[in-house]
């Protein structure tokens, strides 16, 4: 794959589409420091060139005289990803969404929202249940994470559990298109069958289809009352198993997330703060419970209570004000910025069947025996997403650089072999890429590859990524 570079005649025409002010080039060192990495790993790219477009025309212009040039593109929210999904690993243009940031509308009578992608995930939150709205999905990322970067990676977060992932609530999006054409992809409905459905296509496409320029979403009613409890597990497995077992007798939390030793411990550290583990705890579950009456929800905690009694627990925590509940939830949501502030570390996004996670955490325990490497495990319990963070610690970079990525490999076969699959909310982007054909076969990956060349035959949309 062959781009051309960006020359001083197409950086000024470009330059003169956004305005001089909203274009940053390699000599502004500190500005471009920003652009060249995401929250994967330590990886680094330098683009030639930043633009910060204002609207959809703009955008539209940018990607007609990158397409007449042959100039990659990279679109890029607000750079909190954990695949490499906005890193310009083909150099070219990044361009930035920061500036499409606006709440167009907010629709009380449908329950309908319609955002410009660059709107921070946690600002629309708390815009829609100022009006008695809500907004469920909700990314570890959520204070500082675009909708459109949201939407590319078809994110989830603790709430999927009961809610749903990103996918669940776009009705209807506008795009820019590689070509620059400008069209909306269905219609502000909750039923669409009017042909294919464009739009659940653009989901989890990774910047690589088209660049969203508006959104609109589907609301619910907001759930004002809300019960936190943090159990403790004497073995880390069983905790896996409970999570079935809330399931089966009924109930549905909002959010039921797993978190072994280490990632509290890592995580209180990191947070300077002090809860005292005892000894023989191995992993807590944190589980949330809402709704609108709080004697149900009481009565819905004796009902998880009964579950977890089947189980080698401690004493259960229950968060009794808001206070509590906020630092739990920090508690959870840093885990993975304490892992990485600690050392050099692989992320891997796995997902099974929830009843299979017992497997799935003593797989990787047992592959990691094998290749010599440790794991931090935690994540979204009740949909079978658990996060493992692999760190370097003591390994050789020999084995870090090459045998890794063999013990990584066992770790996606278990998960395929289990009914999962490789990435649950992260994306594929550039660092997983080696990996997909273990959960993709060859003719799932020739009709997306065809898909992409229908959208984008030249190639230059966030090239390097997925395939």
């Amino acid at each position: 794959m062959k781009f051309n570079p960006v020359t001083p005649e197409i950086a000024a025409t470009l330059a003169g589409i956004v305005g001089q002010e909203h274009v940053i080039m390699p000599a502004s060192e500190d500005d471009m420091q920003r652009y060249t990495h995401d929250e994967t790993e330590d990886l680094r790219y330098v683009p030639e060139i930043v633009l910060k477009p204002a609207n959809a025309d703009e955008i539209s212009r940018i990607m007609q005289v990158c397409q007449l040039n042959n100039i990659p593109v990279t679109p890029r929210g607000a750079g909190t990803g954990l695949s490499g999904g906005a890193l310009p690993v083909h150099k070219g243009v990044v361009l930035s969404t920061e500036r499409l940031n606006r709440i167009l509308d907010i629709d009380e009578r449908n329950l309908q929202a319609t955002v410009e992608p660059g709107v921070i995930t946690q600002v629309f939150q708390e815009a829609v249940i100022a009006k008695g709205l809500f907004y469920p999905p909700d990314p570890s990322s959520r204070g500082s994470c675009f909708l459109g970067g949201n939407l590319s990676e078809s994110s989830g977060g603790p709430r999927a559990v009961k809610y749903g992932v990103t996918k669940d609530y776009v009705l209807n999006m506008e795009v820019v298109l590689p070509s620059g054409e400008i069209t909306w992809t269905g219609a502000n409905v909750l039923k669409y069958a009017t042909g294919y459905n464009l739009t659940q296509l653009m989901v989890g496409s990774e910047g690589t289809l088209g660049i969203i320029t508006k959104i609109v979403f589907k609301l619910i009613p907001f759930p004002p009352q809300n019960l936190v409890m943090l159990v403790p597990f004497r073995k880390e497995e069983e905790a896996c198993a409970a999570v079935s077992k809330i399931f089966m007798a009924g109930m549905v939390p909002s959010a039921l997330e797993f978190m072994e030793r280490e990632a509290i411990e890592w995580g209180l550290r990191y947070l300077q703060q002090h809860m005292t583990i005892p000894e023989d705890v191995q992993a807590h579950l944190l589980v949330e419970l809402d709704g609108n009456d709080m004697d149900l929800l009481y009565k819905d905690a004796e009902r998880v209570y009964e579950v977890l009694e089947q189980f080698d627990i401690g004493e259960i925590l229950i968060a009794d004000n808001e206070k509590q509940k906020e630092e739990l939830w920090r508690l959870r949501r840093c885990v993975g910025h304490a892992v990485k502030s600690n050392s050099v570390y692989k992320e891997e996004d796995t997902v099974v069947p929830r009843a299979e996670l017992p497997v799935l955490l003593k797989g990787v325990k047992e592959i990691g025996a094998r290749y010599n490497f440790k794991s931090v495990c935690y994540g979204h319990a009740g949909d079978g997403n658990l996060h493992i963070n692999i760190v370097k610690g003591h390994m050789s970079d020999d084995d870090w650089n090459n045998k890794l990525p063999e013990g990584i490999k066992e770790i996606f076969r278990l998960c395929v072999s289990l009914g999962g699959t490789i990435s649950g909310e992260h994306g594929i982007g550039l660092v997983q890429r080696p990996y997909i054909d273990i959960a993709l076969n060859e003719v799932q990956l020739r009709l997306m590859r065809g898909i992409k060349e229908l959208f984008d035959p030249k190639g230059i949309l966030n090239p390097g990524k997925i395939f």
